[in-house]
């Protein structure tokens, strides 16, 4: 799962413009050396050219440890490699005094914006998830996630696939904030958030729904499979060692488990995880409850 902080993105955003920028000035100094008969620079005819330019040196450090589990890093990778050898093949030609051949110039030209295309985009999903992300724990925020789940509603009405829900609460909350301070609830928030990314499926999506309170979109599983899930998340986030100042703090969590229902709307279903989060709350907290139409079944 690509999950970076708010900081982390504001930085990659910035590192993107700036590698686009490099990479326009370089080309635009390719193409006046091409038109103007120009001696090449030597590094454009290395065989690893693609890392020897400012937007290679960039993507093979700070990019590809910022932007390696992205899904678009290959493709850039991969597109900023050719867009070199066909650099190099026109660079060489020139100097030999041959004529550039159409083909490879159009071969060149396309490869250069479809490079462009591919960080652009890359740019505008960074800046996308910048804006639907909860600031403080990392977390998809509460403005995306009726967006994603009448996306989901509408794959489990034409029954594509099933879906559940499950709504979270830290346990207790009020009570850690008021004996150590809403500092230490934040390192809580953050920990708990970051723990329940980085243990769910790349497709699985996290959402901060309003205080503690959080909800998990799980695609593809039955309320079941989804209770098993949370299950374990809830055993994993009650020994979690949480460090604040030199105080460990540990905390638990309850959850309601419910399925994204194609017979009804996405509110309701909604709805009804958080009645079976309110009956695992009933029960005494650190629990799991299935919605069960009315009542709900525990996972002690």
């Amino acid at each position: 799962m690509f999950t970076r902080t708010p900081a982390e993105l504001q930085i990659l955003i910035s590192n993107v413009d700036q590698a686009l920028y490099n990479h326009d000035r370089w080309n635009e100094t390719l193409i006046t050396t091409l038109m103007c008969h120009l001696p090449y620079d030597e590094h454009d005819i290395h065989e690893e050219s693609f890392r020897r330019c400012r937007f290679g040196q960039w993507l093979y450090s700070e990019g590809q440890r910022l932007l390696g589990d992205h899904a678009s890093y290959s493709a850039i990778e991969g597109e900023h490699r050719r867009m070199h050898q066909l650099a190099t093949r026109l660079l060489l030609a020139t100097a030999d005094g041959t004529p550039i051949k159409v083909q490879d110039y159009e071969l060149f030209t396309s490869a250069v914006k479809t490079l462009r295309l591919e960080a652009t985009t890359l740019k505008r999903e960074l800046e996308d998830m910048l804006s639907h992300i909860d600031p403080l724990t990392g977390a998809n925020s509460r403005t995306l996630l009726l967006t994603v789940l009448r996306e989901q509603h509408s794959l489990v009405k034409r029954r594509v696939m099933t879906c559940s829900l499950a709504m979270m609460d830290l346990d207790h909350f009020k009570t850690v904030n008021d004996t150590y301070g809403h500092q230490a609830g934040d390192r809580i928030l953050i920990t708990c958030a970051q723990y329940l990314m980085q243990h769910l499926r790349p497709y699985d999506k996290v959402f901060r729904y309003g205080g503690e309170e959080f909800v998990l979109v799980l695609p593809s599983l039955t309320p079941d499979v989804a209770l098993n899930v949370v299950s374990h998340l809830r055993e994993g986030l009650a020994k979690l060692p949480i460090q604040y100042n030199e105080m460990l703090i540990g905390a638990t969590a309850s959850f309601g488990v419910a399925p994204l229902d194609a017979d009804c709307s996405v509110e309701q279903s909604l709805d009804n995880a958080d009645q079976a989060l309110y009956a695992a709350k009933a029960a005494g907290r650190n629990r799991a409850h299935l919605w069960n139409s009315p009542a709900a079944s525990p996972v002690p």
